[in-house]
C-alpha cells in the first residue's frame, strides 16, 4: 500500500531505543545539548514572508502538537518534488511471480520528532524548516518566480506592478532637476530618460543579475549625495546654464562608484563581505535613508497645506482603513493608494485653479519675483506657484517622441573627491539590494539565492548604473527597496510580468508627452508623495528585523545606537560653522547639504575635508557603520543576531528548481563555470 498524504492516516516511527536510531544502528551521541534536546534556531533564511503579517502556527492543544496541511500546501509540495528530481527516494524494489508483478512496499522514511509547542515558541513564531530545509512552496503568492499564467494575466499584472511604484521611479528627477537650476523641458528629458535606463536595467536583471523580480530605478540612497554634490561650493557661483554642467560632474562621480560597484560584485568580495551584513545592519540604514529628509518633506508640502494634507489623507485611507476592500477580487485601494490619491488630489488643485482660488488681482506665476513690483504680488507668488495646477509648461513644451540617448547632456567631468563620495553611496546600495534579494526570495523562489549570485546581482547593478551615468539621470540604478512591499501586497512575483512591464517602459520613454505629463506634477504634490515614499522606505528597512530576535535587548540597543547617531552625528556636522544668512543663496531644505564649505573637518587638503564632512554628514553613512561595527563585535547568537541563510551552491546545483531559479539563461551559463564566486 503506498503511504497516505494525510497527516493524520500517516504511521507513526516505531519507538527508538536510548541505543539505536531509526534504522536499527547503534545511534551517534549528540555533540551538544541543542542536538540533545531538538533545538533547532530559527534563522532568518527559514522563513517565508507574508504580505498580511498573519502567521499560520500549529495550533496547541493540551500541550500536543497538531499536524497541519491543505490540499493546496500538498498539491504544490508534490509539483517541487517533481521538479527537483524523482531520484531524492530510493526505488521501490519490484518482486516478480510468474506472470504476476507485486511492488513490495518501501520502508517508511523516518518522521522527524515532533514536540509540544512551548510558550518560547509563540515569540518570532514565522513558519520554521523542518530538517533544515527551505520552505518551498508559497500559497499566499498567486504566481511565483517560474509561473507564466498566460499574456493578459501577466501584462495586467506587470501594468498594476510598475503602476504602484510608480512614485519610486519618477520622483528622484521632479527633486534634483530644479535644484540643478534645470527648467520644466529639463525635467520631462530627465524623467524619459529614467523610464528608459529603468526598464532597460530591469531587463538585464531579470535575465542576468539576480534573475528576482525586482524592478530596477533610481533609488533614494542616491539622492542625499546628488544634492550633496548639487550644492557643492564651486557651483554656487556659476552663471549660464547651471544644469548641464553640474549634471555632467554627476554623471561622472556615477560612473567612477558604478565601476566600482561592478568590482565589488564580479571579483566575489561581496560573497565574502556577506558575512558581515545581517538584518541589524541592513535595518537602521535602510531606515536612516528615509529618516533622513525630515527638513525636505513636510515644509515643502506647507506651501499649500491644503493641497499636500489632502493627498496625506486619501492615501493613508486607502492603504490602511480601505485596505481589505476587494473589487473584482482585487485591492485596488491598498495596491493604487499613491496613483490614486495623487490622481484625485490633482484634479481637486485643477478644480480649486478654474474657480478662481488662487487668483490674485495683477499678478503672473510667470514673471519672476525679482521683476515683480508689487509687494501683494509678491507675497502669494509661492503659494501661487505651490497650488496652482497650471504653472507647469511641461506636458505643451515636450514633444510626442523623445529617443533617450548616451552623453546627451555633455562628455561626464570626472573628480575624484565627488567619485569617492558615489563609491562609498554605492557601497550602502549594494547592502540594500542585499536586504532586497533576501526578502524577495523568501516570497517567490524556491530557495534563497547562493552567496554567488547575490555577487552577480550586485555586480551588474554596478553595470546598470555606469548606463545610468553615460544616459544621465542623475543617480545610480539599483534594486527599489519599495519591491518587496509591492510583490507582497499584488501577490505577483512572476519574472515574465516584470520583463514585459519593463518593456512597456521602455516604449512609454519615447513618448516625450509622458515624461512631460509627469514633470507637471505641481510641487506640493511631489513634497506629499516623498513624505509617503520616505516613510515608507524607515518602514521598509526596519521590517527587516523580523528575521532576528527583535526583542533581544542587544539588538534593541544596537538599532537604537545606530538610529540616534544616524540623525545627531550629521545634524552636529550640518549645524558647525553656520552664522547667521550664510547661506541665504541655498533654499532652507537644501542647507543640510552644504556641510562641504563648513564642516568641522578641516586639514591642509580640502579635498580630503570635502570627502570627510559630506560622508560623515550623511545619515545612513552613520547608521551602517554604527550598525556593522556594534553586530559583528558583541556576542550574540546567530539565531538571536538573525543571521541571514544563503543557499549553499553545492545543494543549489544539485536541485533542478533552484538551477531553474536563479541559473542563467540562453546557455550563457555554461560559458562562466569556472567563475564559481558569481553563480551557482
Amino acid at each position: 500500500m503506498p503511504q497516505s498524504s494525510d497527516p493524520k492516516n500517516r504511521p507513526k516511527p516505531a519507538p527508538i531505543s536510548p541505543g539505536t536510531d531509526s534504522t536499527g544502528s547503534p545511534a551517534i551521541p549528540p555533540s551538544s545539548w541543542a542536538k540533545r534536546t531538538g533545538f533547532r534556531p530559527r534563522f532568518s533564511g527559514e522563513t517565508n514572508a507574508s504580505d498580511s503579517g498573519q502567521i499560520n502556527r500549529s495550533p496547541v492543544n493540551g500541550g500536543a502538537p497538531v499536524a497541519v496541511n491543505s490540499d493546496k500546501d500538498e498539491t504544490v509540495k508534490k509539483k517541487r518534488e517533481s521538479e527537483s528530481g524523482a531520484g531524492r527516494l530510493p526505488a521501490k524494489p519490484v518482486a516478480k511471480s510468474g506472470a504476476a508483478e507485486t511492488v513490495a512496499p518501501a520502508p517508511a522514511p523516518a518522521q522527524p520528532s515532533q514536540r509540544a509547542v512551548r510558550n518560547d515558541d509563540v515569540e518570532n513564531a514565522l513558519p520554521q524548516i523542518v530538517e533544515e530545509e527551505f520552505v518551498s512552496h508559497h500559497p499566499h503568492m498567486k504566481y511565483e518566480l517560474r509561473d507564466t499564467p498566460g499574456l493578459v494575466p501577466i501584462g495586467f499584472y506587470g501594468f498594476q506592478h510598475y503602476l504602484s511604484m510608480l512614485g519610486s521611479l519618477v520622483l528622484i528627477p521632479l527633486v534634483i532637476v530644479p535644484a540643478m537650476g534645470g527648467d520644466h523641458e529639463d525635467t520631462s528629458m530627465v524623467v524619459s530618460t529614467v523610464l528608459f535606463i529603468s526598464g532597460i536595467t530591469t531587463l538585464l536583471q531579470a535575465n542576468f543579475g539576480s534573475r528576482l523580480p525586482l524592478i530596477q530605478g533610481p533609488s533614494f540612497v542616491f539622492l542625499a549625495p546628488a544634492l550633496a554634490i548639487i550644492n557643492s561650493p564651486e557651483f554656487l557661483g556659476l552663471n549660464g546654464n547651471n544644469f548641464k554642467h553640474i549634471m555632467k560632474e554627476l554623471q561622472g562621480a556615477i560612473i567612477i562608484a558604478s565601476a566600482f560597484q561592478a568590482l565589488l560584485g564580479y571579483s566575489g568580495l561581496m560573497a565574502l563581505l556577506l558575512r558581515l551584513i545581517n538584518p541589524v545592519v541592513v535595518s537602521p540604514t535602510i531606515a536612516a535613508v528615509g529618516l533622513s529628509f525630515y527638513s525636505y518633506g513636510f515644509p515643502q508640502m506647507g506651501a499649500c497645506l491644503e493641497i499636500g494634507m489632502v493627498q496625506i489623507l486619501l492615501v493613508i485611507i486607502f492603504s490602511l482603513y480601505l485596505r481589505k476592500v476587494s473589487v473584482l477580487g482585487h485591492r485596488i485601494f491598498l495596491i493604487y493608494a499613491v496613483p490614486l490619491g495623487l490622481a484625485i488630489t490633482w484634479a481637486m488643485s485643477f478644480l480649486l485653479t478654474e474657480a478662481g482660488a488662487y487668483k490674485y488681482d495683477g499678478c503672473d506665476v510667470n514673471i519672476p519675483t525679482s521683476n515683480m513690483l508689487s509687494d501683494h504680488c509678491r507675497k502669494h507668488v509661492a503659494r501661487m506657484k505651490s497650488c496652482r495646477a497650471d504653472t507647469s509648461h511641461a506636458l505643451k513644451s515636450s514633444p510626442w517622441f523623445r529617443f533617450p540617448y548616451p552623453l546627451q547632456w555633455g562628455t561626464p567631468v570626472f573628480n575624484w573627491k565627488m567619485s569617492i563620495v558615489m563609491c562609498v553611496v554605492s557601497f550602502i546600495s549594494a547592502v540594500d539590494s542585499v536586504g532586497s534579494y533576501h526578502a524577495s526570495s523568501l516570497l517567490v523562489a524556491s530557495r534563497p539565492p547562493t552567496p554567488g549570485v547575490v555577487s552577480r546581482g550586485i555586480g551588474l547593478e554596478g553595470l546598470c548604473s555606469v548606463l545610468a551615468g553615460l544616459w544621465g539621470t542623475g543617480t545610480g540604478s539599483t534594486s527599489l527597496t519599495e519591491n518587496v512591499h509591492t510583490i507582497a501586497v499584488t501577490k505577483m512575483g512572476s519574472r515574465k510580468a516584470v520583463e514585459l512591464g519593463a518593456g512597456v517602459l521602455i516604449v512609454l520613454s519615447l513618448v516625450g508627452k509622458v515624461g512631460g505629463f509627469i514633470a507637471s506634477i505641481p510641487q506640493v504634490m511631489v513634497a506629499g508623495l516623498l513624505c509617503i515614499m520616505w516613510a515608507m522606505l524607515a518602514a521598509l528597512g526596519l521590517s527587516n528585523l523580523r528575521y532576528s530576535e527583535a526583542g533581544s535587548s542587544r539588538n534593541i540597543i544596537i538599532i537604537g545606537l545606530s538610529l540616534f547617531f544616524s540623525l545627531s552625528v550629521p545634524a552636529y556636522f550640518q549645524q558647525y560653522g553656520l552664522t547667521p544668512n550664510s547661506n541665504a543663496s541655498v533654499p532652507f531644505y537644501f542647507q543640510p547639504y552644504i556641510v562641504a564649505s563648513h564642516g568641522p573637518f578641516r586639514s591642509q587638503y580640502g579635498g580630503l575635508n570635502y570627502v570627510m564632512n559630506t560622508l560623515l554628514s550623511f545619515h545612513m553613512v552613520i547608521a551602517f557603520l554604527v550598525a556593522i561595527v556594534l553586530d559583528n563585535t558583541v556576542p550574540g547568537s546567530k539565531q538571536e543576531r538573525g543571521v541571514y541563510v544563503w543557499c549553499e551552491p553545492e545543494s543549489a546545483r544539485r536541485e533542478p528548481a533552484v538551477a531553474k531559479d536563479y541559473g542563467l539563461p540562453f546557455r550563457v551559463g555554461r560559458m562562466f563555470r569556472w567563475v564559481r564566486w558569481v553563480g551557482l
